[in-house]
């Protein structure tokens, strides 16, 4: 698939705030009852938002589930994106938005071209993004699919942002 100079400019313009959601979304620590208050929470924002899509939501951390919930509507194929991007992120150490937006702008949609990936085994699509500990780095991934890939993105990030927040007020 070919993209145009509009789609090529419009990804690289998304790079420089992908890069920032990664900067900024990093937790203090996280635990396995931290996974299962974030995906709690990111339960609860699909509910708000799309009470009538239903999203896979996974949450890894050194290859193993920490939390796993498919909602009414959801198949087994959402399982598979969630997998695919999961596996983007732990790989490659970036959101799979980001992954999916730095190709497209070059023109390239293949990661098997650049990245020498099954496509079976890996999605550059939005959803992932990298379970990330200061000063430690990427240990895992977050995961929602079953929405517009901007969308699931965005679900994410609002889902870790007010975990990071609740963090830090209870540091207080």
């Amino acid at each position: 698939m070919s993209l145009t100079q509009y789609q090529r400019t419009e990804a690289g313009n998304l790079l420089p705030s992908l890069l920032e959601h990664e900067a900024e979304l990093q937790f203090p620590r996280f635990s396995n009852e931290d996974a299962f208050t974030l995906g709690s929470i990111l339960k609860s924002l699909a509910q708000d938002k799309t009470p009538f899509k239903g999203i896979t939501i996974l949450i890894t951390r050194n290859g193993q589930t920490l939390f796993q919930h498919s909602m009414e509507g959801t198949s087994l194929d959402n399982e598979n994106w969630a997998r695919r991007k999961g596996n983007t992120v732990t790989r490659l150490q970036h959101s799979s938005y980001y992954i999916g937006r730095l190709l497209a702008s070059k023109g390239e949609t293949d990661m098997e071209k650049t990245y020498r990936v099954s496509m079976d085994d890996y999605a550059c699509h939005g959803g992932g993004f990298p379970l990330l500990i200061k000063d430690v780095g990427c240990v895992g991934a977050i995961i929602v699919s079953g929405l517009k890939q901007d969308e699931d993105h965005a679900l994410v990030v609002q889902g870790i942002r007010l975990l990071i927040s609740k963090m830090a007020a209870a540091q207080e």
